[in-house]
């Protein structure tokens, strides 16, 4: 599996009137961690499509278990929870950078379909292989800082 972290800066736009940010954000987030997850394992959701084979979310739940705020460095990791024969689940983890402290914990899962007629389909046999294949680690930073552990 992928060693993978996503760092990103909270944005002004994305809190609330109580200066956190506002919970559907927290959808957003989960979603752009997974598209650049998938770019990094597998050269992104393009390469199914060029399959004929498409995803789509069936189910996130998320878990609030703090806040974070403007200007916040997030960093965020994913692990593959499950791969079946038509869906994945993996897990989203948010974490403030500076504290280490978890902010979200997110289940999504996607269901492969055919990319013409959204009928449900098998998951590609490269997509199971770049599932279980060990990968070197990956960091992402749009945080737009120097991170230093």
């Amino acid at each position: 599996m992928l060693d993978f972290n996503y760092f990103f800066r909270v944005r002004y736009g994305e809190c609330d009137a109580q200066s956190v940010v506002f919970n559907a954000r927290y959808g957003d987030y989960v979603d752009i961690t997974m598209t650049e997850y998938f770019r990094a394992f597998y050269g992104g959701f393009d390469m199914l499509i060029k399959q004929g084979v498409d995803t789509q979310v069936v189910n996130l739940n998320i878990n609030w278990k703090s806040s974070a705020r403007f200007d916040d460095i997030v960093r965020a990791s994913v692990t593959v929870q499950k791969v079946g024969n038509t869906s994945f689940t993996c897990q989203v983890l948010l974490f403030h950078h500076a504290t280490d402290r978890l902010i979200v914990s997110a289940d999504i899962t996607y269901v492969c379909v055919d990319a013409e007629t959204f009928s449900k389909v098998s998951i590609p046999d490269s997509l199971k292989d770049a599932f279980s294949t060990p990968a070197h680690a990956v960091l992402i930073n749009h945080a737009g800082v120097t991170l230093v552990d």
